[in-house]
């Protein structure tokens, strides 16, 4: 009897072994969220998915293309990825639950993951399209984004500090970044609005097809938008073809966003992991070179998940 009971402790501490090495062993889904694949987000996302692949244990990274911040923030809540890319004022909308901005009821389980770059307000007009100014978009054929986009939300803002309103445009188009440029090469478009980082290959692109002209926006404007996530900024010379001079506009910062149900020691893992790797991020984007670990809890507009902030503690980011 006595055996039999050894032998069933055995075999009970065997299978309680076996059953955790499995769970060891078992796969860690690491959903990132990004934008179109003509944009920022998306190569951004292909190089942390091959750095998490790397760095972590049993992970199975991807990069997802999507139509970017507010649908990215929506699949998040919806436990429908674990990481995302988003802009500011997005993230920001999302956590009060702004319908207007696409967010039906509060996202109450985004987390914050840290800061990223800056996107830049980027109007490009094609030189033919006689637009120079804010102004000149009246009557004009313009593309203002994907539906709901983080860049179409930002379009809305910008318009209305103008003085302008989607209904001031001859046409408006709701396209992602390179569907707009292949219109502007066919003469089907006369400008774009896109909020992205520095040299977005989209732009880089359109720039040595036609002539371009970069639209600025004044620093009125950008007071004029009263969101304190819209700062003054510039555009410098020569960041795209025929581009020769700076030109004002207005940049809004962008997060990496994850959720409440991604498990603490995972997050923790894929901060350490991105920042200890920021040479293959840099490699994929020149926008990455703007991420600081130092500057990666500013401005945060949601609370830091707990895995996040465990790493900052540590590395000293937060006291």
């Amino acid at each position: 009897m006595r055996f039999l009971k050894t032998l069933c402790l055995a075999l009970a501490v065997g299978l309680a072994l076996a059953t955790g090495a499995a769970l060891a062993q078992q796969a860690q889904f690491i959903n990132i969220l990004t934008g179109g694949q003509s944009g920022v987000y998306y190569p951004l996302g292909v190089a942390l998915s091959q750095i998490f692949g790397k760095a972590i244990p049993n992970a199975r990274s991807t990069a997802q293309v999507t139509k970017a911040s507010a649908e990215n923030l929506n699949l998040l809540q919806a436990g429908r990825g674990e990481l995302a890319f988003a802009l500011g004022d997005a993230v920001s909308d999302a956590w009060k639950g702004d319908a207007e901005a696409g967010f039906k009821t509060k996202l109450d389980r985004l987390r914050g993951f840290s800061a990223t770059y800056n996107n830049y307000i980027q109007i490009v007009a094609s030189a033919d399209s006689g637009i120079k100014t804010l102004a000149d978009l009246k009557g004009k054929r313009v593309s203002v984004g994907a539906a709901k986009s983080g860049t179409e939300l930002n379009a809305r803002a910008i318009l209305k500090a103008a003085g302008l309103s989607y209904a001031d445009l001859g046409k408006v188009e709701y396209l992602p970044f390179g569907e707009s440029v292949e219109l502007m090469k066919n003469r089907q478009l006369d400008a774009t609005l896109q909020s992205a980082g520095l040299g977005v290959a989209s732009i880089r692109d359109l720039a040595t097809a036609v002539k371009i002209v970069v639209v600025p926006v004044p620093p009125e404007v950008v007071a004029k938008v009263g969101d304190p996530a819209y700062q003054t900024a510039v555009i410098p010379a020569n960041t795209y073809t025929g581009q020769t001079a700076d030109v004002p506009t207005a940049a809004i910062p962008n997060f990496l966003v994850t959720h409440a149900g991604v498990p603490d020691a995972l997050v923790y893992q894929m901060v350490k992991a991105m920042y200890d790797n920021l040479d293959t991020l840099r490699a994929a984007h020149n926008a990455a070179k703007a991420i600081q670990r130092e500057n990666a809890v500013k401005g945060m507009p949601i609370p830091l998940h707990p895995g996040a902030e465990k790493y900052y503690r540590e590395v000293g980011v937060i006291k």
